[in-house]
């Protein structure tokens, strides 16, 4: 890694420092149907550094740590790690993420390191368990119970508002379901 003092992050600059957002909305499956679960949470997200792979590449790298609480009993429910990650050069966003349900994936998908016309970046990212690009990985139980089969993300962010929505596809209960979570959250 390098020293961090002289890395441009490009459009990961705007994610960097902490996010709160109190209007979030989470669509789960349940046995019974759907439940869905209004929530707050908190994102930090730390500067990296930049990585060189195999002298070739040249990512710069954001992690994150997202903490969600339902607000009907303010525990929190999702507890979710990782890094944001650009190659300004082939213009390839990526995102990793593992969540404590034994959980991981590499999503990617292209940016140009542009704003839009508002001033903001927009990041779009998919993965999927047919997808040689961007993975899923799995434990055997949820494979097995719980098995992810795709996810994509969209944030747009400026100004300092952050907004997202994801969807991610599961196979549970017998049936695929599209799990969804929307927020819109404020630095602080």
């Amino acid at each position: 890694m390098s020293d961090q003092a002289d890395v441009d992050y490009g459009p990961l600059t705007e994610l960097i420092g902490k996010w709160e957002g109190d209007k979030g909305l989470d669509i789960a499956p349940d046995p019974d149907g759907v439940e869905q679960n209004p929530y707050y949470e908190t994102i930090t997200f730390a500067a990296a550094g930049a990585v060189e792979n195999a002298e070739s590449q040249t990512l710069v790298a954001v992690h994150y740590r997202q903490i969600v609480s339902r607000k009907s009993d303010h525990r929190v429910f999702h507890d979710q790690t990782g890094y944001w990650m650009w190659d300004a050069q082939s213009h390839v966003m990526m995102h990793s993420l593992t969540i404590p349900r034994a959980v991981g994936l590499l999503a990617g998908g292209k940016h140009s390191g542009e704003r839009n016309s508002d001033g903001s970046f927009i990041f779009d990212v998919v993965a999927g368990i047919n997808n040689k690009d961007w993975q899923i990985v799995q434990s055997a139980f949820m494979r097995d119970h719980a098995r992810t089969i795709a996810f994509q993300m969209h944030i747009v962010v400026g100004k300092g508002e952050l907004s997202y929505s994801q969807k991610t596809t599961v196979d549970i209960y017998g049936k695929i379901f599209e799990h969804t979570d929307e927020n819109k959250l404020k630095a602080v």
